[in-house]
C-alpha cells in the first residue's frame, strides 16, 4: 500500500481552495469570498471595523476619531455590521443613554483579512483609476 500522497497531484491551482464552492461560474451569495465582501462593503467601513478592532467604543468616540464621517453614515455602517454578525451593539442604561460597539469573535477574525488587504494594496505602484 503507499502513502496518500505519493502520486498525488493538487486538483487546485494557487490561491484557489479545495471547496466544492470555489467551483462557480458566477457569484454566488454562499461563496465565502461573496460573503466576507459583502460584510466590509461601503465606504468607511474598513475604518469603522480598524477602530472597533482596538476595543470597544461608543458612537460619540467612533465620530471623534473619524471627523469626516457623518452620523448617518455611520449610523448604516454599525447597523450593517451589526446585521452581518460582525459587532455587538450593547445599550447602557442611564440618562443619556449610551451604546457601545465592539466586535464579535467572529468580526475579530477580519483583522488579519484587513492587514492582507492593506498589504496588497501597499505593494501597488499607482492606484487604479
Amino acid at each position: 500500500m503507499t502513502h496518500q500522497t505519493v502520486g498525488h497531484r493538487p486538483t487546485t491551482r494557487p490561491g484557489l481552495p479545495n471547496d466544492p464552492r470555489a467551483a462557480v461560474t458566477e457569484p454566488t451569495s454562499s461563496c465565502p469570498v461573496e460573503i466576507t465582501l459583502a460584510a466590509l462593503r461601503g465606504r468607511w467601513t474598513t475604518l469603522v471595523i480598524r477602530e472597533l478592532l482596538q476595543g470597544e467604543r461608543t458612537f460619540t468616540e467612533l465620530r471623534r476619531v473619524l471627523p469626516a464621517l457623518s452620523d448617518k453614515v455611520l449610523s448604516d455602517r454599525l447597523a450593517h455590521l451589526a446585521e452581518a454578525g460582525v459587532v455587538d451593539r450593547r445599550r447602557e442604561p442611564g440618562w443619556p443613554p449610551r451604546t457601545r460597539y465592539r466586535l464579535t469573535p467572529h468580526g475579530r477574525r477580519l483583522g488579519p483579512v484587513l492587514q492582507a488587504l492593506w498589504d496588497w494594496g501597499a505593494t501597488q505602484q499607482e492606484p487604479p483609476l
